[in-house]
């Protein structure tokens, strides 16, 4: 999946594939991690966020399923 470099203290980059609903997300400290189930709004709210790590705290971690990849 390709991922884009992002503005933030705490992510390096994000990629979303719109069809298996799946968010990856390089963070600085270098690990990867797979969110599985993530709706594209939710995505499109990622990446609009004034904080992406806030954010992505609040509304991505914990609440879908993820794997270290």
């Amino acid at each position: 999946m390709e991922r884009q470099p992002v503005a933030s203290s705490n992510l390096a980059e994000v990629g979303y594939d719109p069809e298996l609903e799946t968010l990856e997300v390089q963070f600085k400290h270098g690990g990867v991690y797979q969110y599985y189930n993530v709706p594209a709004f939710m995505n499109e709210r990622l990446m609009a966020a004034e904080s992406l790590g806030r954010f992505f705290n609040a509304e991505i971690k914990g609440h879908y399923p993820e794997a270290k990849i």
